[in-house]
């Protein structure tokens, strides 16, 4: 086997880390291909090189291809002691949710580990890479949901960390993995995609308990294809088959495994609880100047910039009883003037606008409200409606009641005050405890202050 490039990226999966900064993980290597292995299953070539990286040494890992075997001892170890577990510890989640998230070499992360608590607030100076958390989540649970690499990564080569060296066959790539939480235990998810001179994934490994599922690899570059064994543990112990390099192998084992005995009965269900918990996942993030002008109504759904804030205010009138009269205590707290009541009005055109009810028989429309509160509304809105109904919803074969929908709100605190804050703080914590839904987001220094004084709030600091 090839030796390792000089100053390949491996992660030292010993490094020690304060409590509450991203640690890397733990145990005796990641199984990555790191050291020993052949990297990201391309037969006997290395990784791909990262160069140096300083206090950073190398790992045991037994390989990433499947060939490096089924069972334990695969490099992987298990997560008995995961301090935030799903409905397991606390008896709220009403299913499998995403628990710890790992960005082994992604953009500005290299052996990045976050823990993901039920409210989760990164922060760190400009350039920590705390924006790149939320992309590698959302990229995840997209690959979960079906979508093609293509669809999730149309720029990879941002992907790809700065100053990473291509290996000899000019290939450049970055990996990311999660662990999700649920009734199968702590199951674990690595990925490894190339991002250069094609777009593709090279490699992926399923694994629970520090046995592997699943895993794939890619042995003919001429072919869109990977070489795929998962774990049958019948008289054949390991089904190889082919599957596409363009979309996540795990959320095509439903369809792949027959489930007919104990060892595929495991794969079903470690793949299942990956899934379910990847893909109720909303990214939040409004845009005020979109938010001012009225829209159609009928539109169920919340949009990603909640430019149609006012259409699902009006598609939730007489279905969101409670949670409209806790919006409405929501918008309260953080308004400096009076807020008696949040309502739509139509206009002559046929076109809704939300305004704000002031109680002096008046009211506010939207788009005269500042930059801060349409924010704050929006946000209060994703927090205790979710993204609304719409097609997306009907058509999932997962029930509701099933799922935990993860918020993700890049820069939560941008643009409010410090009551508003608290406020939006205190109320994602009490959804959270609820088990209604998650939160992961990032915040400024100063709201990272008001996180830490949050009870139910976990605060990750990637600064150096």
């Amino acid at each position: 086997m090839t030796a390792p490039c000089p100053g390949a990226f491996s992660p030292d999966p010993a490094r020690s880390w304060p409590s509450d900064r991203a640690a890397p993980a733990s145990g005796s290597g990641d199984g990555f291909g790191f050291g020993s292995g052949d990297g990201f299953g391309f037969g006997s070539e290395p990784d791909f090189g990262y160069g140096p990286e300083p206090g950073v040494g190398s790992a045991s890992g037994s390989g990433f291809g499947f060939e490096s075997g089924f069972g334990s001892g695969s490099g992987v170890g298990s997560e008995p002691g995961s301090e935030f577990g799903s409905d397991r510890r606390t008896g709220r989640s009403a299913g499998p949710v995403v628990t710890e998230l790992r960005l082994s070499a992604f953009a500005a992360h290299r052996g990045t580990v976050v823990p993901l608590a039920p409210l989760t607030l990164l922060a760190g100076p400009s350039g920590s890479g705390a924006s790149s958390v939320l992309r590698a989540y959302e990229a995840l649970s997209r690959l979960g949901a079906g979508a093609s690499l293509g669809e999730v990564f149309p720029d990879p080569a941002g992907c790809v960390p700065e100053g990473a060296a291509a290996d000899r066959q000019g290939r450049r790539g970055f990996r990311i993995g999660c662990t999700a939480d649920g009734p199968a235990g702590p199951v674990r998810l690595e990925l490894a995609i190339q991002a250069e001179p094609t777009l593709r994934i090279v490699g992926e490994r399923l694994t629970r308990a520090g046995e592997t599922l699943l895993s794939t690899a890619l042995r003919d570059p001429g072919r869109p294809t990977l070489q795929a064994a998962w774990h049958t543990a019948d008289e054949l112990p390991v089904t190889r088959e082919q599957l596409p390099d363009d979309r996540l192998g795990t959320a095509l084992l439903p369809l792949r495994v027959a489930g007919r005995t104990p060892g595929q009965l495991q794969v079903l269900a470690a793949a299942e609880q990956m899934v379910v918990a990847l893909r109720p996942a909303f990214v939040c993030e409004p845009r005020p100047h979109r938010m001012r002008t009225p829209v159609p109504p009928g539109e169920g759904r919340l949009r990603r910039d909640c430019g149609n804030l006012a259409a699902v205010l009006h598609a939730a009138c007489n279905g969101y009883g409670r949670r409209h009269a806790r919006l409405v205590a929501l918008a309260k707290a953080g308004s400096a003037r009076p807020v008696t009541g949040i309502g739509v009005e139509r206009l002559a055109d046929g076109l809704v606008r939300a305004v704000v009810a002031r109680g002096d028989g008046g009211g506010t429309p939207l788009e005269r409200l500042g930059d801060g509160e349409l924010r704050y509304l929006a946000l209060a809105v994703a927090l205790l409606m979710g993204p609304g109904t719409g097609p997306a919803d009907v058509e999932s074969e997962v029930p509701s009641a099933l799922q935990t929908l993860t918020l993700l709100a890049d820069g939560l605190d941008r643009d409010l005050d410090g009551q508003q804050t608290r406020e939006l703080l205190t109320a994602a914590a009490s959804a959270a405890a609820a088990g209604r839904v998650r939160l992961l987001g990032t915040v400024t220094e100063a709201g990272a202050a008001r996180a830490r004084r949050t009870a139910g709030a976990a605060v990750v600091d990637l600064g150096p």
